[in-house]
């Protein structure tokens, strides 16, 4: 298969879950098929997620990330969609598990098998 083919992936969620999605891509400017692959990525590299924007941007969503991928290519003259978001979110996997084992030391995160994911811990 070529690198720039894409496959459905199906998961399943609850419609407040979907819908908190839709809202959150549409704040960055992103499909809902974009995001959700954007964020599976995040949640395995280092990949800071604009904040939602307080007033209109005066440039696109995107405009912050642009100096990262012109840095990312000029290291090499082509990359693949995977090889960018790989390139530009380095680290975030061990900050995620950092930021998780210190809250959950903490007593304000814990996680679940039964649920198979972390949840925030009720006061």
């Amino acid at each position: 298969m070529a690198d720039s083919e894409s496959v459905p992936v199906k998961t399943y969620v609850p419609p407040y879950q979907k819908e908190r999605w839709r809202e959150h891509a549409d704040r960055l400017g992103m499909s809902q098929s974009e995001f959700v692959r954007t964020m599976v990525q995040a949640g395995r590299r280092d990949f800071e997620v604009p904040a939602a924007p307080t007033e209109e941007p005066a440039e696109s969503p995107s405009s912050g990330l642009e100096p990262r991928v012109k840095d990312a290519l000029s290291a090499e003259e082509h990359r693949s969609w995977d090889d960018l978001l790989d390139n530009l979110t380095d680290g975030m996997e061990d900050r995620l598990e950092e930021a998780l084992n210190e809250l959950q030391e903490a007593n304000l995160v814990q996680y679940s098998g039964r649920h198979g994911g972390y949840t925030l811990v009720e006061p």
